[in-house]
């Protein structure tokens, strides 16, 4: 999805764990179609997913423990919207010196 709808740049850095779904040999020739150059953390490096840690933490702090869904796909939606009508494009990250990401990347393209 972030291919077909963001268009990355050639040597964009798409970074993950060691998980094996991304060591896999098909998930790393679609990295490489793409002109991504892939990055992995170290191993035991506990710290290098606190971002995506605190992405979760976020996520059922401000959606998922104030609701609940009759089926799965009734979530997946309801995620689906937080994060690409939300979470991306509007809320504010301490991260990114309190800009929405989309503000940040605006000002640094």
């Amino acid at each position: 999805m972030a291919i077909a709808f963001r268009a990355p740049p050639q040597d964009c850095i798409h970074h993950t764990d060691r998980g094996s779904q991304y060591c896999s040999h098909d998930y790393q020739r679609i990295l490489h179609q793409h002109g991504f150059k892939a990055s992995m953390s170290g191993k035991g490096n506990c710290y290098d997913n606190a971002a995506v840690d605190a992405f979760f933490k976020t996520i059922k702090a401000e959606l998922n423990w104030r609701d609940t869904w009759n089926t799965r796909r009734q979530a997946e939606m309801a995620i689906f919207e937080y994060i690409n009508g939300f979470y991306n494009p509007r809320r504010r990250h301490s991260a990114l010196g309190w800009k929405s990401p989309g503000a940040f990347e605006r000002k640094v393209a």
